[in-house]
């Protein structure tokens, strides 16, 4: 599993603890860990409306449902903002505003080219005897 995998598996970890390991409440339990990440990426503001729409999909009564709030979402997006803080701004509960929060950490653009300014039909100048384009220009 890649680094994604891990984070997400690590985020949805309490959730899945709640489970007896059948393949059903696995799923149930992941599907549950993305919808509170969701959440958790809208403002404030939208979150409730997001969840109330969602609502009839859970199937469950006013006192479940609001326990379900309290005691699941709540907790998972708080948890998600401890996990990952980069995401938001330092103390904020604000989501990140896209791609913004990745651009500290992204490595610069690299060039194609190994030898700029060569034709992909020229001789290779490493001297293989082959064309750029097959060559160091793949």
């Amino acid at each position: 599993m890649g680094a994604i995998g891990e984070s997400i598996a690590a985020y949805a970890q309490p959730l899945i603890d709640d489970t007896d390991g059948s393949t059903d409440q696995m799923n149930h339990a992941l599907h549950l860990g993305v919808l509170c990440w969701n959440l958790a990426l809208l403002p404030v503001e939208e979150r409730d409306s997001a969840l109330r729409d969602v609502r009839p999909d859970l199937k469950m009564e006013d006192d479940e449902f609001e326990a379900f709030r309290r005691t699941v979402v709540v907790p998972m997006i708080r948890r998600r903002q401890e996990m990952f803080p980069r995401l938001h701004g330092v103390g904020s509960t604000a989501p990140s505003k896209g791609i913004s929060a990745f651009q500290s950490c992204a490595t610069p653009p690299v060039s194609r080219e190994k030898y700029p300014g060569i034709g992909r039909n020229a001789p290779c100048p490493c001297n293989s005897k082959q064309k750029y384009k097959r060559c160091c220009g793949r």
